[in-house]
């Protein structure tokens, strides 16, 4: 058990008496919802939407969190987008899929519930609150067995949080940006009774709830943490949003929670350096490769992307050269990220392979070595890290590469929940009036790197958040 007194980071907890009441307070909220993430802003839809009144406060000046830094891409099964392209998906194949990576160590209830409504929790998001979702097809992710993935028009996390809460200002909820949750107040029991917020005065505001929704994500910017439960990631750039400090969890543990896959998480092995731009994974996937300093490959990038980071970080500098050629460049270009990273020169090359040699500080000779064993490879001779490079073109000239390192994006334990994001005590008992959704929460992910399966964290932000909100709002009679 870990003590959550020795995290100064994390907000304090209060204990009260049983007589305590909403007289002190500054407000009151029903429903109240710390983060205006993807989960804080989904829950704060589905609570409205069930009648209750809901404010939601962040701790930044506009919403954005892990969200806006994410890809945006939400795997789902059975969509209406999938239907109109031909494609036939279940959700049983598709916690088939999130347990195959996981290596069926996921807690299965939560995947099961997560798989079944992620489909309907899309069509709920379009067809009430004006979201757009398109699926993305031409290529699969890894682990993915059909294409189930699926962003709005501008294909960024930060489309989609501007569009989430777009869709929260219409529906009338209340969003209370620069406040910071310092402490909770609490009963015996673990009933929270209301929030103290500092905002950037100084001033502290205590606003009473009957039903807390725990949406702040993970722990990945507290370093004390990191080092704790993610020793391999202690010195690993964090591409996360740095307000991610363990409140969460170091709450629900002072409170008598229980929590799971603490040692889980999703890193990513594309990130360009030093520019700090996700580069779609979906580069490896379509045929480029991965070369280190010395010109040579060092892993399967037919690998999750998740695992990848710990392949990049181990090499020279922890960097690598992400290697393409123009016809994965006009593919790359489908993507905001990628098109950022080429207007800000991070994409060198455009000739021969002694040109992008030459861009890179590579050794020639090396760099053709690697270049045709991928050919014989494409041509059906065994690959030494068993990638298949049959069911894509041989790279050719002219290549384009860019530099990458590996980095952690987030945590992926989190709280133990119910199906319906009830936070549990370790004998399964539930605590009074909390709730907890996407980071804040055990994901579908289980405890290492490479359970991780592309969209695992924004799956579990979007279902968690409606699940939450649904059962905080019908739940605001209970006792």
């Amino acid at each position: 058990m870990v003590d959550p007194t020795a995290h100064s980071s994390a907000g304090r907890l209060v204990l009260e008496g049983d007589g305590a009441d909403t007289a002190s307070t500054d407000a009151h909220a029903p429903v109240l919802i710390i983060g205006a993430g993807a989960c804080g802003l989904v829950a704060a839809l589905a609570a409205t939407d069930a009648g209750a009144d809901v404010v939601v406060l962040e701790r930044d000046a506009t919403p954005a969190g892990s969200t806006a830094l994410s890809s945006g891409f939400i795997p789902a099964a059975g969509t209406r987008q999938q239907a109109a392209a031909g494609v036939v998906d279940t959700p049983q194949a598709f916690a088939a899929d999130i347990q195959a990576k996981a290596k069926g160590r996921a807690n299965p209830a939560i995947v099961a519930t997560v798989a079944a409504v992620a489909a309907p929790t899309l069509a709920w998001l379009e067809d009430q609150h004006g979201l757009q979702f398109e699926l993305l097809q031409g290529f699969l992710y890894p682990g993915h067995g059909l294409e189930r993935m699926h962003a709005v028009p501008e294909r960024t996390g930060a489309g989609l949080i501007a569009r989430l809460e777009r869709a929260a200002t219409a529906a009338g909820i209340t969003i209370l940006p620069n406040a910071t949750v310092s402490a909770l107040r609490h009963r015996a029991d673990g009933r929270i009774t209301a929030v103290e917020v500092t905002r950037p005065s100084g001033a502290v505001e205590r606003i009473g709830c009957d039903r807390l929704i725990l949406a702040c994500n993970g722990y990945g910017g507290n370093p004390e943490l990191v080092a704790r439960w993610l020793p391999e990631m202690r010195t690993a750039l964090y591409a996360g949003h740095t307000g991610n400090r363990g409140d969460a969890v170091l709450w629900g543990l002072g409170l008598g929670a229980a929590t799971g896959d603490l040692s889980g998480y999703q890193g990513h092995g594309s990130l360009a350096h030093p520019h700090g731009l996700l580069i779609t994974w979906a580069l490896m996937t379509e045929g480029g490769i991965q070369v280190n300093r010395w010109g040579e490959r060092f892993s399967n990038e037919h690998q999750g992307y998740s695992e990848a980071a710990t392949s990049v970080l181990a090499q020279p500098d922890g960097v690598a050269i992400a290697v393409f050629d123009h016809r994965l460049l006009a593919f790359a270009r489908q993507f905001e990220d990628f098109r950022q990273a080429e207007a800000l020169g991070a994409i060198r090359g455009g000739g021969s392979l002694a040109e992008l040699a030459t861009a890179f500080d590579l050794p020639l000779e090396r760099l053709a070595a690697t270049l045709q064993d991928s050919a014989a490879a494409a041509a059906g001779a065994p690959d030494r890290f068993g990638r298949d490079f049959t069911t894509r073109p041989a790279l050719a000239p002219p290549y384009f590469g860019i530099r990458v390192t590996g980095a952690l994006f987030h945590t992926q334990g989190g709280l133990e929940i119910d199906a319906t994001a009830r936070v549990l005590r370790p004998d399964g008992s539930r605590l009074p009036n909390l709730w907890a959704g996407g980071g804040a929460a055990r994901g579908v992910s289980g405890p290492a790197v490479d359970g991780y399966l592309s969209g695992n964290g924004l799956l579990t932000a979007v279902t968690l958040g409606r699940i939450a909100g649904l059962a905080a709002a019908q739940s605001a009679s209970d006792p």
